[in-house]
């Protein structure tokens, strides 16, 4: 079995992200590994975790989707 696809998920709506993690936990080749409640906490577990997929909500507070897509390119 290969090894699970490793996701963190960024939103500044908790229930949202909730149940995103929630529904990702139901399936077994998915993992989510981290979470983020805005785009400053996104690029930092982005960048400690080294996650597969950043699943991301465009319109946050702090740094909005794009800049954080921006940031993450750049590295």
């Amino acid at each position: 079995m290969p090894d699970p696809i490793r996701i963190v998920v960024a939103d500044d709506h908790p229930v949202v992200r909730d149940g995103l993690v929630a529904m990702l936990g139901t399936q077994p080749d998915f993992q989510v590994v981290g979470e983020a409640q805005d785009g400053a906490a996104a690029i930092q577990q982005v960048r400690a975790l080294h996650p597969d997929v950043l699943l991301l909500d465009l319109e946050m507070p702090r740094v909005d989707g794009v800049e954080v897509i921006s940031e993450l390119k750049a590295d």
